[in-house]
């Protein structure tokens, strides 16, 4: 492996009759969605803010009275719904993932609503852990763009993400589950999810993250995420740094519909963690969270590292929150559910010959985390890191953490996203601030090969900075299985 001085460049759908602009056939043209392939091709034709460089988004892409123009033409399929909101800037996947888990462990039909996607966006909406079937989308996606062309002009053209939510109503409410978990997608109060009347309000850790739309501080942030906060609605949130919690609380006594009260947890919900170390079990944290309502000790945390304990926390608070609206959550079922937990993309070992790990880490805080966690879950002789982030994040911030927990970094970039950084870019400042190994490959299966032969056999490569570089290794690695499965047969 070179040294720093030595980088080296190495469903229902529609489609029109006649080919529009980007963003406008929805609205402007006659609709036919009769097959998935249709339906992921005027979805994808629709403007997609999450791969889109940051200098081309119009504010006026973040408003509600489209998306709530398009739920009228469904009949506001999310009005049908019991919803659990959850924002945040870090662990929002995570513990949409714990609490789905746990639910499901009580007996419930529950819908997810996340993103993104990592390999296929039928990901994005989920009923009992299975990903909407190809037919179902087809079908859904049918009746949205149908909304979407009859809604007045006036509001403009429909967003990709407006639609997959729009989506995720529809498809929820046709299979009348029990329970609807709704993700943000970016910010809180301008958010497209952010129409839903839920239960509960849930926030998870605030960083600085998108700063470009949301605010410069993390307090402007925090507005923002408990934007998502409702009159009389129960509003739960972790630890946060100083200020975040006075910010939201400010938003919370002002919610419409006569504010509600902001519980922190471990603050106002007596919580503890404790670190352990087991032959058997090894490295984890458990958890205990108690009120008035009911108690639960010594959980185990199912995913790795120590930040993952107010996550598991905050899906504690909402379970006992939940008892208040008639839900039967036996904590002996919840433990058992909470175990079964699967996060995709977040500290996944993928392949074990090398070991590769991918982790979604997409700004300084949860790099440092990642790195961190990483130590205690993954022993490792050295760390080979293959790094792509996009450019409108804080990337100096996000290589300083890289050059702290890597031995040689392979930079490269995700051919999706078009807002990806140039890998030489992220080497020529990664150069300035470290003297360790590094490599430029301009697409994940050169990086790949690199990390392979720079990698001994106790060695760890872990893929991040992105959750579409993440996407692409697995989807990579997933056809390399295939293949080899395939030739074994």
């Amino acid at each position: 492996m070179p040294t720093s001085g030595n980088a080296t460049k190495s469903s229902k759908q529609t489609t029109t009759k006649s080919k529009k602009k980007r963003g406008k056939s929805a609205a402007d043209s006659k609709l036919e969605i009769t097959t998935y392939r249709s339906a992921k091709e005027w979805l994808y034709g629709l403007m997609d803010v999450e791969r889109t460089r940051t200098s081309r988004v119009s504010p006026d892409v973040f408003k509600l009275d489209r998306m709530q123009a398009i739920l009228a033409k469904l009949d506001n399929p999310q009005d049908e719904l019991r919803i659990v909101h959850v924002a945040g800037t870090n662990g929002k996947g995570s513990t949409v993932a714990m609490l789905d888990s746990a639910l499901r462990a009580c007996g419930l039909t529950v819908g997810v609503y996340t993103s993104p996607h990592l390999e296929d966006v039928r990901e994005r909406v989920c009923v009992d852990g299975e990903p909407i079937t190809q037919h179902l989308f087809m079908q859904c996606m049918a009746r949205v763009a149908e909304a979407c062309a009859a809604i007045p002009k006036k509001h403009g053209a429909p967003t990709f993400f407006e639609a997959m939510t729009a989506l995720g109503f529809v498809h929820f409410a046709e299979q009348a589950v029990d329970l609807a978990i709704i993700e943000v997608g970016l910010g809180g109060r301008l958010d497209s999810t952010n129409v839903v009347n839920p239960i509960i309000s849930a926030v998870t850790r605030v960083d600085l993250d998108h700063t470009q739309f949301l605010g410069e501080t993390l307090e402007e942030i925090a507005r923002e995420k408990a934007g998502i906060f409702k009159g009389g609605v129960p509003a739960l949130t972790v630890p946060q740094a100083k200020g975040v919690v006075e910010a939201m609380r400010e938003v919370a006594e002002s919610a419409g519909g006569g504010g509600t009260t902001l519980e922190v947890v471990s603050d106002d919900i007596d919580f503890s963690h404790r670190f352990e170390a087991g032959e058997r079990s090894g490295p984890h944290v458990r958890v205990g969270l108690s009120t008035e309502r009911r108690s639960f000790e010594h959980v185990p945390v199912p995913l790795p590292g120590e930040h993952q304990a107010f996550n598991c926390g905050l899906v504690l608070a909402i379970i006992d929150r939940l008892g208040e609206h008639g839900f039967e959550l036996p904590a002996p079922a919840v433990v058992e559910g909470l175990a079964k937990t699967k996060a995709a993309g977040r500290m996944e070992l993928v392949w074990r010959d090398p070991r590769i790990l991918l982790d979604g880490a997409h700004n300084p805080s949860a790099m440092a985390a990642l790195v961190k966690t990483i130590g205690s879950a993954q022993p490792y002789d050295s760390m080979v890191m293959v790094f792509g982030c996009s450019a409108d994040k804080d990337v100096d911030g996000m290589l300083e953490e890289v050059a702290k927990g890597a031995d040689k970094v392979v930079f490269t970039k995700a051919k999706g996203n078009p807002r990806a950084m140039d890998p030489h870019e992220l080497a020529r400042r990664f150069e300035e601030m470290s003297h360790k190994m590094f490599q430029v490959e301009p697409a994940i299966d050169d990086a790949l090969t690199t990390a392979r032969k720079a990698s001994g056999r106790g060695d760890l490569i872990v893929v991040t900075g992105s959750f579409y570089l993440v996407g692409e290794t697995r989807k990579l690695l997933s056809l390399k299985a295939k293949r080899a499965a395939a030739n074994e047969a």
